[in-house]
C-alpha cells in the first residue's frame, strides 16, 4: 500500500491559512500539517526531517508549502528549502504567501486575455499602474507584468521611500525594470491613473482606491482590474463579476472584477498543488509558475 500524501505547510505567522489548508486537501493530499511561527533558520531542519523519513520513492508522496504574508521572505524560505535537499531525497516546494502569487497571476492573466481578445494587443510597452504597492498582491502583479513586457509602476501610499525599496529589490532579484511612484495624495493617484493603459487595484479590502471620475479621463486606458471583493470595491465602475465588461463612462476600457479573478486564482492554486502531486521530479513553484498556469486557464 502506498504511503499517504503529506503536505508540510510552513508559515512565519502564528497560524496557517485555512484557505490554503483546504486547497491542499482538495487537490489530493491526505494530510496537511501546519508549522507556524517558523523562521528562515528553521527551514533547513524541517526539510531534512521530512526528506529522510521515507525512501526516495516514498518522499515523492510529500511536498512543502510556504505561506506567510511577505513575498521576499517566502521566496527566501523556498531558496533555503531547496538548499536543504539531498538528492535523491528531495521534495517539491510551492510558495504562495497570503495567496498573493496565485492572485496576482490570475489578475495579470485575466488582463492579458482582455488585452488580446478586445484590443488585439498584449503587455509589451503598456503603462501598467499598480495600486496597493507595498502589499504582496500588488508587488507580485507588478513584477509579473514587468516580466511580460509592461512598463509597470508600483504605487505606494505612505511616501516614496518604502515603495522605492521594494522596487529596487524586485529589480535586483528578478532582473526586471519595475518603476515606482508615490500615490499618497488623491492628486498623485489621479495623475498616475490618467496616464495608464492598464490599472490594477490590489489595496486593502473594503477601501475604494479610485472613483470613476478619477480614471475616466485616461485616454489610452484598456483594462481596469480589481481584486477587492469587500464593499466598497477598489475601483468604482468595475463590477465584482465583470470579466472584460465595458466600464460605463470610461471611454471603452473594460473591467475585471474580484470574482472573475478569484475563479482563476482558485483554479491556479489547486493546479499548483496538483503539479506537485503529479511531478515525476521535484518542482519549485512561485509566481512565475502560477502565471504560466493562469495564462493556460484564461486562454
Amino acid at each position: 500500500m502506498a504511503p499517504p500524501r503529506i503536505l508540510h505547510m510552513v508559515t512565519p505567522l502564528k497560524y496557517m491559512s485555512p484557505f490554503d489548508i483546504n486547497m491542499g486537501i482538495d487537490a489530493g493530499y491526505d494530510h496537511a500539517i501546519p508549522y507556524t511561527n517558523a523562521t528562515i533558520e528553521d527551514i533547513y531542519g524541517l526539510v531534512q526531517d521530512a526528506i529522510f523519513s521515507r525512501s526516495p520513492d516514498g518522499i515523492k508522496r510529500q511536498a512543502m508549502f510556504i505561506g506567510g504574508n511577505r513575498a521576499i521572505e517566502a521566496l527566501d524560505m523556498m531558496d533555503k528549502a531547496r538548499k536543504a535537499m539531498v538528492p535523491p531525497f528531495e521534495v517539491s516546494v510551492f510558495a504562495d504567501p497570503a495567496g498573493s502569487f496565485t492572485t496576482a497571476a490570475a489578475m495579470v492573466a485575466c488582463a492579458k486575455t482582455a488585452l488580446k481578445t478586445q484590443f488585439n494587443t498584449d503587455f509589451k510597452d503598456k503603462r501598467v499602474i499598480v495600486y496597493g504597492g507595498t502589499g504582496v498582491v500588488a508587488f507580485a502583479s507588478a513584477v509579473i507584468a514587468s516580466m511580460d513586457g509592461a512598463k509597470a509602476f508600483l504605487v505606494g501610499y505612505d511616501g516614496p521611500e518604502r515603495v522605492r525599496r521594494l522596487t529596487m529589490e524586485a529589480n535586483d532579484r528578478f532582473g526586471v525594470d519595475l518603476n515606482y511612484a508615490d500615490g499618497t495624495t488623491e492628486e498623485q493617484k489621479v495623475e498616475l491613473a490618467q496616464g495608464a493603459d492598464v490599472i490594477f487595484s490590489a489595496g486593502p479590502a473594503g477601501r475604494q482606491i479610485l472613483s470613476l471620475a478619477q480614471y475616466k479621463p485616461a485616454k489610452n486606458l484598456n483594462v481596469v482590474a480589481d481584486v477587492n471583493a469587500v464593499p466598497p470595491l477598489g475601483i468604482e465602475g468595475v463590477g465584482i463579476q465583470d470579466n472584460g465588461v465595458p466600464v460605463e463612462g470610461a471611454g471603452g476600457a473594460v473591467g475585471i472584477g474580484a470574482l472573475a479573478i478569484g475563479d482563476i486564482k482558485y483554479k491556479t492554486e489547486i493546479g499548483m498543488f496538483k503539479q506537485m502531486i503529479n511531478a515525476e521530479e521535484p518542482v519549485y513553484l512561485d509566481f512565475r509558475a502560477a502565471y504560466k498556469l493562469a495564462q493556460d486557464l484564461t486562454s
